[in-house]
């Protein structure tokens, strides 16, 4: 949050997504691992049941509108070293997903799409 570049954002239907989970689970937040199969999507669970520590980094918080608090997005370190050049943009698509991630019974799954950050951003983080 805040006026400079950011590495992660966010579609309007996953912002929408967010807001219906939210609705039913309270706060949330997003953990990708880069590990195989489940982890190597972006995961989404109640804020606080998955136990990050040094082993991760907050990428950024997402601003949802409708939605009074910033939604976490974290990384494993060690993907996160891998991915550091790049702007994540969190969306949603149909499918099943992780069966541990929150949006799994609906009929969806998050995604993420990515693109190298510019010169520019690179700069202002």
């Amino acid at each position: 949050m805040g006026t400079g570049p950011s590495r992660v954002t966010l579609t309007p239907a996953a912002a929408q997504l967010i807001r219906q989970l939210r609705g039913v689970h309270g706060a949330v937040m997003f953990h990708q691992s880069g590990g195989c199969c489940d982890g190597s999507a972006p995961m989404c669970f109640p804020e606080g049941e998955l136990v990050t520590g040094e082993g991760d980094v907050l990428v950024g918080e997402l601003a949802v509108d409708g939605v009074d608090e910033p939604v976490g997005f974290w990384m494993s370190a060690e993907q996160f070293e891998r991915w550091r050049h790049t702007h994540l943009t969190l969306d949603v698509v149909p499918g099943r997903g992780s069966g541990f991630s929150l949006e799994a019974p609906e009929g969806v799954r998050f995604l993420i799409r990515s693109r190298l950050l510019t010169a520019e951003e690179l700069e202002g983080l």
